[in-house]
């Protein structure tokens, strides 16, 4: 089959983007854990504020883009579909990769603020709108959080030792470096691997739909995926399950805050079994940290898969039976 130069050039960009990606991720995940390192911060709190905020800066343009457009609705799907990515796929790929150790105090405080913030989302989006006064509620809620999330890390700290090795270190600067371009390659890799994957995805005959719920939300998870992996492969665990966590309060308080600030959101179009599987991933991760204290591969393999139901599901309540022989016979 003749390859078109539309098509061709789709996978240029998606070729390029996996290679920003990566190695923008690789300097992220270098440059951030020395950092945390250098002012006694765990690594862990650096991936749920500084790095999760970071590689979640897509879904926050997409977001705030479409609510200057007039198209608010767009956000809650982006968002929504960002959050089951980060958890049920790159927390998935991530452990598969290597077992994610978790600490239990990552049990009982991060996880549980996530699916905390999770509960509250739903019920603010249950009434088809998150509305100005719910955006004061979520905004709010993103800066008691951040607050609070670097008091106790600087309150409890690194080995002294280790630290004291980290800033014994020549060339402080080389680690900023590497975490400002690391981040500028993990967002400009995603742009572009988001442009790849439309152009393919129109060119099957996809539904707009089809694509915000996916390629969209899959896309401008992209940073959070490549800095995840990477560090589970440097076995930087605490930065791979910090940026995941991290990345759907963020999402979820001061993407949907601070859109609905600008224009109130229609939730109207997000279903209930899109809340119901966001709401089972966050819960999901409890019971799976607590054996053995680490998500294994059986359990990243267990989530993976769920990622794949769910879009197997998008893509079959999307499409009529004709349209689906239709995409496949062109």
């Amino acid at each position: 089959m003749e390859i078109s130069d539309s098509t061709s050039i789709s996978l240029v960009y998606l070729l390029i983007g996996s290679l920003l990606l990566y190695f923008g991720a690789e300097g992220l995940v270098r440059g951030s854990s020395s950092i945390a390192f250098r002012f006694g911060i765990r690594p862990l709190v650096i991936g749920l504020t500084l790095v999760a905020f970071g590689t979640s800066s897509p879904e926050l343009a997409v977001s705030m883009s479409a609510a200057l457009d007039g198209n608010s609705g767009i956000s809650a799907g982006n968002v929504i579909g960002s959050n089951i990515c980060n958890i049920a796929l790159i927390i998935g790929v991530a452990a598969l990769i290597r077992p994610i150790e978790i600490d239990l105090k990552v049990i009982r405080t991060d996880i549980s603020i996530m699916v905390g913030v999770t509960i509250l989302t739903i019920v603010l989006i249950i009434d088809g709108e998150i509305s100005f006064f719910d955006g004061i509620i979520l905004t709010i809620g993103i800066i008691v959080y951040n607050v609070a999330t670097i008091y106790f890390a600087k309150k409890n700290g690194v080995s002294e030792d280790y630290q004291n090795f980290v800033k014994s270190r020549k060339k402080k600067y080389l680690d900023i470096a590497l975490l400002i371009l690391g981040l500028v390659g993990v967002l400009l890799g995603a742009n572009v691997f988001l442009v790849g994957a439309e152009g393919i995805a129109v060119k099957l005959g996809a539904s707009e739909a089809l694509i915000g719920l996916t390629i969209v939300a899959f896309g401008t998870s992209l940073p959070e995926l490549a800095t995840s992996v990477v560090a589970s492969i440097k076995d930087e665990g605490d930065i791979s399950i910090g940026n995941a966590i991290g990345s759907n309060v963020f999402n979820l308080l001061c993407i949907l805050g601070l859109t609905a600030l600008v224009m109130p959101i229609d939730t109207s179009g997000i279903s209930y079994a899109d809340l119901g599987i966001m709401l089972v991933v966050s819960v999901l991760i409890i019971p799976m940290a607590f054996t053995k204290k680490r998500l294994s591969r059986l359990e990243g393999a267990i989530l993976l898969f769920i990622y794949i139901l769910y879009i197997a599901y998008l893509f079959l309540t999307h499409y009529s039976v004709h349209g689906i022989i239709e995409v496949f016979l062109k």
